[in-house]
């Protein structure tokens, strides 16, 4: 029987890297007033949804590189599609960063994220990938009730 792996870690970071790529083409989408003002029947608003995902990636990345556990801030300050596109852009290169310090050997290892949440680090991984997919989704919608053609699915190169 092989053991050969059907991913390498190199390629779900390039999967990861992808999805951001589609998120992040789906945030120049929306327009500075609906990014932080327009939902549906009561989620938040895009920028919300965004900054959920900024106070989780790098962050849990982050603390699990270093093994430590501090706790979750998803109040982030930021009020302009400018900013929200610039944090975007700088968590890239940390994600890559602490991602790469997470040694594979330790995917398969339980860590408490945040001091709440106890899951293998694969699964928190793949919650940070996971997260973003779903909340993406929610803005493809607003951008549809929006009138707005939302970036295809599948353009994530």
């Amino acid at each position: 029987m092989s053991t050969k792996s059907i991913i390498t870690k190199d390629e779900m970071l390039q999967h990861w890297l992808a999805h951001r790529g589609l998120t992040r083409k789906t945030i120049e989408k929306f327009p500075e007033k609906e990014l932080f003002e327009f939902s549906i029947g009561g989620m938040r608003t895009f920028a919300d949804l965004v900054k959920e995902l900024l106070a989780i990636a790098v962050p849990g990345l982050k603390a699990i590189a270093a093994n430590v556990t501090e706790p979750f801030n998803h109040n982030l300050p930021v009020q302009t599609k400018a900013a929200l596109l610039q944090q975007w852009d700088e968590a890239t290169p940390k994600i890559i960063e602490y991602f790469n310090q997470i040694p594979e050997e330790r995917f398969h290892e339980k860590f408490k994220l945040f001091g709440q949440y106890e899951l293998t680090i694969i699964n928190h991984i793949l919650y940070f990938i996971d997260n973003e997919i779903h909340h993406r989704g929610q803005g493809f919608v607003y951008l549809r009730a929006l009138q707005i053609e939302p970036p295809f699915f599948w353009d994530r190169y």
